[in-house]
């Protein structure tokens, strides 16, 4: 009924998750982002979802690198999506089309 589950391990390595064989790693062109800004859950503070990619957690972490250092803030890689600090939609948006992603800005509209 439910999965083989280690409650208690005192010596040994942990099993390995399987992850990142699961991932699909397809395109950029072939990939629906949405990019969004918001607060929820975040203690007022602003940042930016770019959501809805399928790519592996190395290729993931690189992109988040290189936003962030476009972006010049900081940011995380979490559950196939990246979050950057502050309000980077538009910014994002250009580069993540001009890496050749299919790139949309979701939510409400911005002034």
């Amino acid at each position: 009924m439910t999965k083989n589950r280690v409650v208690y391990r005192e010596f040994g390595a942990p099993e390995e998750d399987d992850t990142d064989q699961n991932q699909v790693d397809l395109p950029p062109q072939q990939q629906n982002i949405r990019i969004q800004a918001t607060r929820r859950g975040r203690g007022g503070k602003t940042v930016t979802e770019v959501t809805g990619f399928q790519t592996t957690s190395e290729n993931l972490a690189k992109l988040t690198k290189q936003l962030k250092n476009q972006c010049g803030t900081g940011g995380t890689a979490k559950d196939q999506a990246i979050e950057i600090q502050g309000d980077c939609t538009q910014k994002i948006l250009q580069i993540l089309i001009g890496l050749g992603y299919k790139a949309k800005i979701s939510g409400a509209a911005r002034p």
